[in-house]
């Protein structure tokens, strides 16, 4: 049976205050009590939890990271540079995924308010349209960092990329190709970075004096199958687009398979063009243009910035969103 501070207190008859500070070497402490009870930790082989002390200090040295998901490249990317930061100030790392769902993410949150993490660093979910789970957090004194998917009514630092450039440039790059009828897939409506670049493909669309159709941006969902079935009506139909843009990677493959079924050509029918860091995307047949996002570096940014705040006393998180461009890289899916 292991043995307590309490046990300890009793062995000698002495608070389970004056236990803890005697072990802590604190200055209220006289030599001689702390002598009696290092000695008697030592002969009932005490052992302290240094994770229940940390709790009873709030400080855990170790932070959350709240994800939607790590099934997309970019997520395991940023999660390796958060890891590097980490390990380098000795603290750990604690993934949570919500899978897409406010709820989960609510509750995650609401149970990070016991003093389990000492900091958060988070990426919302699709369905995320509120932050009053989020500031309440932060007013319990637990610093939060957005990164990619911020949301801007909480007064926190963020990092995202620079979503409205890249897809501006993206979708310039499928007119110069020749594409005269763009369809644009997106996750959520309710996220700023779909709509960020969903602004910047209709600007690019308007300053080329080109056309958008009122499906032209497709409203995607949570359940690979029925985008699969969504994108493939789409290639199908009367009015089928000769470019598409995925706002995110997980919905390429459905892209790519639909196109086989029907046995459409990419790029001669269709050029595909998505936001993604696969690894693996010089390899796909064609290969595929991406807008890659800088994952590792951002994640390791916001976790820099996160620790500092943690190892100085009543340090404030600035306000600022701090943005790390992405890159278009173009391979054979749009040439």
């Amino acid at each position: 049976m292991s043995i307590t501070i309490k046990r300890l207190a009793q062995e000698l008859n002495l608070s389970v205050s004056t236990i803890s500070k005697a072990l802590t070497d604190s200055h209220e402490i006289s030599a001689e009590t702390k002598q009696r009870v290092i000695q008697k930790a030592q002969e009932l082989n005490y052992k302290p939890n240094p994770y229940a002390s940390s709790l009873r200090g709030r400080k855990s040295k170790t932070i959350a990271v709240v994800l939607p998901e790590i099934a997309d490249s970019f997520f395991s990317l940023a999660i390796n540079g958060i890891e590097e930061a980490a390990s380098e100030k000795g603290y750990h790392v604690l993934i949570y995924l919500t899978h897409e769902s406010f709820l989960k993410e609510e509750a995650m949150l609401k149970d990070f308010q016991n003093g389990r993490v000492d900091g958060i660093l988070i990426s919302v979910s699709r369905e995320t349209a509120g932050s009053t789970h989020i500031q309440e957090v932060i007013d319990r004194g637990i610093p939060v960092v957005f990164f990619d998917r911020i949301r801007e009514d909480v007064s926190t630092a963020k990092f995202t990329t620079n979503d409205y450039e890249s897809s501006y440039n993206a979708t310039l790059h499928l007119l110069e190709k020749g594409c005269r009828n763009l369809s644009f897939l997106c996750i959520s409506r309710d996220l700023l970075i779909s709509n960020s670049r969903i602004q910047g493909y209709q600007q690019a669309l308007k300053d080329k004096n080109m056309p958008e159709a009122e499906t032209a941006v497709i409203n995607c969902t949570n359940n690979a199958e029925e985008n699969y079935r969504m994108i493939k009506a789409l290639l199908s139909g009367k009015q089928r687009p000769d470019g598409i843009i995925a706002s995110v990677e997980k919905l390429t493959n459905p892209v790519y398979l639909a196109c086989q079924e029907l046995q459409l050509r990419i790029p001669q029918d269709v050029k595909v063009l998505s936001f993604s860091n696969l690894e693996t995307a010089p390899l796909l047949n064609p290969a595929l243009t991406t807008v890659t996002q800088p994952a590792f570096d951002m994640g390791k940014a916001a976790a820099n910035l996160l620790l500092k705040c943690l190892q100085k006393k009543h340090s404030i998180l600035g306000k600022d969103t701090q943005v790390i461009p992405s890159t278009l890289i173009v391979r054979q899916s749009t040439v």
